[in-house]
């Protein structure tokens, strides 16, 4: 049992909140998250949290509206209960992918969720697998930003076994793609694509040998599926045999449930950062690994001061 620290939840995804408890041994934080008739939110922290290290689980994933404003609320609770800190443990961190101005008149929302989080009350913000590492810069607060690599690196090394290459679907995965086949002793190749508009993915070219590959596409996020089976076409007509993807964060927004039921991906392997839907949870191929242990070692190791980054040595 660990003294002094206290853990509570949202909405948003309560199962891996609890699984996160169970791993350290500690009882979920006893806190009634509801609406009001009109659809406003209402929070009541029914437990002393006073002189307490407090950590709330809550991704900002769809209904992302719903889930941030729920965060804000908790931790703005636990602010004025008088705890002495509040770290917001975000698994899944949305609004991430606006990190930069793109166009003229444009907003940077994950600098502005950064600042809400901050004014609500956090004092330390844990997230897994930002979209972009540059948005730990975005906060005024101590931020660990943890990696799945540990828990997807297993899995594939244990189930795909020999003649696996890494394939990152853009460009900007090269440096993860590179990592994974580094400490999987393996090759890995990049997709080079263009999006002509946003959610809109086209393949143009593979760089590297596929032929006759157990090709892993790894990427952080499958929000609409339109990059991963585009990949995964262009991948099966350059000679791959077998074709599967390994993301942190299933999204699955949109036409992605279609997508992914039409593509030539043998399995999906994602983690519970996010629920999946009940449709989601009907695709044969989708594969949901537990990132409960990652999470309940690095929410242990700060309460107790210690190194979170020698997780992933």
């Amino acid at each position: 049992m660990i003294d002094k620290l206290k853990i509570f939840a949202g909405n948003s995804n309560q199962n891996l909140a609890n699984a996160t408890c169970r791993y350290l041994d500690i009882h979920l934080g006893k806190a009634e998250v509801k609406s009001f008739s009109d659809g406003e939110i209402c929070v009541e922290i029914q437990e002393s949290v006073r002189g307490m290290e407090v950590f709330v689980i809550q991704s900002t994933s769809p209904p992302a509206n719903r889930n941030l404003m729920e965060l804000l609320i908790m931790l703005d609770a636990l602010k004025r209960a008088s705890a002495q800190a509040i770290t917001a443990v975000i698994p899944y961190y949305g609004y991430a992918r606006q990190d930069r101005k793109v166009a003229p008149r444009t907003p940077i929302t994950a600098k502005l969720i950064a600042d809400l989080i901050a004014t609500a009350g956090a004092t330390r913000v844990l997230c897994v697998d930002l979209h972009a590492g540059q948005i730990q810069g975005f906060f005024n607060v101590p931020v660990d930003n943890i990696f799945a690599t540990p828990v997807l690196l297993e899995y594939i090394h244990e189930n795909y076994k020999d003649d696996v290459i890494i394939v990152s679907p853009d460009a900007g995965g090269v440096e993860r793609a590179r990592a994974f086949a580094k400490r999987l002793d393996t090759n890995f190749a990049m997709i080079d694509k263009r999006r002509p508009a946003p959610n809109i993915a086209e393949v143009m070219n593979i760089i590297g040998d596929v032929k006759d590959k157990k090709a892993v596409l790894l990427d952080d996020m499958i929000d609409t599926a339109g990059t991963i089976s585009l990949a995964a076409n262009a991948l099966i007509d350059k000679g791959a045999k077998e074709v599967y993807a390994c993301c942190t964060h299933p999204v699955f927004s949109g036409p992605a449930i279609e997508r992914l039921k039409g593509s030539p991906l043998k399995e999906v392997v994602v983690t519970d950062t996010i629920p999946l839907s009940r449709e989601a949870q009907g695709l044969k191929n989708v594969k949901v690994l537990s990132i409960a242990p990652l999470l309940g070692e690095a929410i242990k190791r700060i309460h107790y001061g210690e190194s979170v980054s020698s997780l992933f040595v």
